[in-house]
């Protein structure tokens, strides 16, 4: 069976219930770019329909990222309507040495909670699993925060989802996060125009 035969298969077994999630996910990252607070309505809708089925599925740790990312859609938006209905929120930079601290904390965490959570969950790829997890948790809230590099981040978390569910098989779930990839590069040239338009 071909890899489009395979997503194509994937996408006829879903649930309205995960169609609703993907477009609403889809929904999320589109307004994002555009910097619209109604984003994080449309993420806190996908969440939650997630932390649903992750339960369901008896994935008790992704439940708990996407409790995660309902509680950030709250936060996201409080923040986001702070501006009423002004300019969008001033994008922000990190210096590149908290890059590198967080790179290196990441590593240091995935490094001892992988092993743990290999033994508990017996996933198939612990590290990549568990610094994705942890990229993503940071990611979400560099987004609240409106830093221009959430992008980069989300870049390298989308490449590395693809990976991980094509690998296992789930081409369905590849095909969103290859969606999630584009959508994020072009999120990072629109924020880094407005970024630097709004420097100078």
């Amino acid at each position: 069976m071909s890899i489009a035969q395979q997503i194509l298969t994937e996408a006829q077994r879903s649930s309205p219930l995960e169609w609703l999630s993907l477009l609403a996910g889809v929904g999320y990252a589109l307004l994002a770019v555009k910097q619209s607070r109604w984003c994080w309505v449309f993420g806190g809708l996908s969440s939650t329909i997630l932390v649903y089925l992750a339960f369901g599925a008896q994935l008790p740790m992704q439940a708990a990222l996407q409790a995660y990312y309902v509680a950030m859609s709250f936060y996201g938006f409080w923040h986001w309507s702070r501006q009423g209905d002004g300019p969008a929120l001033p994008i922000g930079t990190w210096p590149l040495a908290w890059h590198v601290g967080v790179a290196v904390v990441i590593l240091i965490v995935t490094a001892l909670a992988a092993p743990a959570i290999a033994t508990l969950t017996q996933a198939a790829w612990p590290q990549l699993d568990t610094a994705t997890m942890l990229a993503s948790l940071l990611a979400t809230w560099m987004v609240a925060a409106a830093k221009l590099e959430n992008w980069l981040y989300w870049i390298v978390i989308d490449a590395v989802s693809v990976f991980l569910y094509g690998a296992q098989g789930l081409w369905f779930i590849a095909l969103l996060y290859a969606i999630y990839f584009v959508i994020a590069v072009a999120g990072f040239h629109v924020w880094r125009r407005r970024w630097q338009a709004q420097s100078a």
